[in-house]
């Protein structure tokens, strides 16, 4: 069987090209879904992966309409793989039923790969380039080791209040409790 798979990103854009092109294809059953391809919760994609079985083939318009990425593009045609499912895409004529399909497709998996390790060498780079110019990543800090000594002893003296040990810190009641914790801590 021949399943058909459409999606738009929002209301204001039209199925109609999709779903005549599907209709063209041959399919039999067709889902859709109005959402951004960047969003996890697509409810027509889940109900047409659930609909199909071994032997079937997911047809779509074109393969940006299945996938949020390259990576989850590659996932998810693994998973319909596994289970015996094929995928067809009109636009790019790419069939993962055929040997040839298939050939492209792992062509494609393989780029994906080098992608995500290209990313990951460069941002490794990036991060090592700026600690040894002294820069360390993550949110700064919002007290500093003297501030937190001198909340300290603002809280020990008996009038003290915390409400107004925060104000004068410009910090939260819970950030001014955790960097004393953690400075009990040391």
């Amino acid at each position: 069987m021949r399943i058909g798979y459409a999606r738009v990103s929002t209301s204001d854009q039209n199925l109609d090209l999709q779903r005549d092109a599907l209709d063209k294809a041959g399919c039999e059953r067709l889902f859709h879904d109005t959402a951004s391809g960047a969003k996890d919760d697509r409810r027509g994609l889940a109900e047409a992966l659930a609909y199909a079985r071994a032997g079937d083939t997911l047809v779509v318009w074109k393969l940006d309409r299945l996938g949020r990425s390259l990576k989850h593009l590659v996932e998810t045609v693994t998973a319909l793989q596994e289970r015996q499912v094929g995928l067809q895409s009109l636009h790019e004529q790419l069939d993962t039923t055929t040997s040839g399909g298939k050939l492209v497709f792992h062509v494609f998996a393989a780029l994906a790969e080098f992608e995500r390790d290209l990313i990951r060498d460069r941002t490794r780079a990036g991060l090592e380039a700026a600690r040894a110019r002294g820069r360390s990543g993550g949110r700064p800090r919002k007290l500093t080791e003297r501030q937190t000594a001198m909340a300290r002893s603002m809280l020990a003296q008996p009038s003290a209040q915390v409400a107004e040990v925060c104000r004068a810190l410009r910090v939260s009641r819970s950030t001014l409790y955790r960097y004393l914790a953690a400075n009990s801590r040391k």
